[in-house]
């Protein structure tokens, strides 16, 4: 059963999203404070994110199963495990913030909804690791927090790495800039055309 729904957060986890936007849409209730302070938020995820995304590349937007050609520990691999699924949650969060509908409940029933979305996925993928890399990945795992960073950079042995590629991550992260401009410009509107 817990295999079975961790497949199926998986598989569908760039839906997930859609219910929570149509209801912070359609229940949008914004100012001035909650565009700045979301926003920012939305900024901080996409920046991990996109800092995340230009060490492993576009492996991360595989949908149909779990793959990985390297054992990624550098970047904000080295203070987290799950860097991109945090900067997931802060653009989430900060949507939640800058649409202030139904605000806080629904902010907080959508933080608590990707927080059990996420530990289902993260268990079936760490399975997948702990099967391809073995004692790597229980060496990675010991020292390096699931979600909450540390505050120092994890520097093992030589465990081989692919290069930093910024631009493969911009490449990478078009379709999550287009979401956010889309729901940024969005919510702006409403708030604007709101104000008359």
């Amino acid at each position: 059963m817990n295999k079975s729904l961790s497949s199926l957060l998986f598989k569908y986890r760039s839906y997930t999203p859609i219910p929570f936007i149509i209801v912070m849409l359609v229940y949008e209730n914004t100012n001035i404070w909650s565009l700045i302070i979301g926003f920012i938020i939305v900024s901080c995820g996409e920046l991990l994110r996109l800092w995340g995304v230009s060490w492993t590349g576009s492996e991360t937007r595989t949908t149909g199963h779990m793959e990985g050609t390297y054992l990624i520990i550098s970047g904000p691999f080295a203070y987290t495990r799950n860097p991109l699924y945090i900067g997931n949650i802060l653009i989430y969060l900060g949507i939640g913030i800058m649409s202030f509908a139904i605000f806080p409940y629904l902010q907080v029933f959508a933080l608590l909804f990707f927080i059990f979305q996420y530990y289902h996925i993260i268990k079936a993928e760490e399975e997948y690791l702990l099967n391809r890399y073995g004692e790597q990945f229980k060496k990675y795992k010991k020292h390096v927090p699931r979600l909450f960073p540390r505050l120092t950079s994890y520097k093992p042995g030589a465990i081989k790495q692919p290069p930093f590629k910024l631009k493969a991550g911009l490449r990478s992260e078009k379709r999550t800039f287009q979401a956010i401009g889309f729901l940024t410009v969005t919510i702006f509107l409403l708030w604007f055309i709101g104000r008359f």
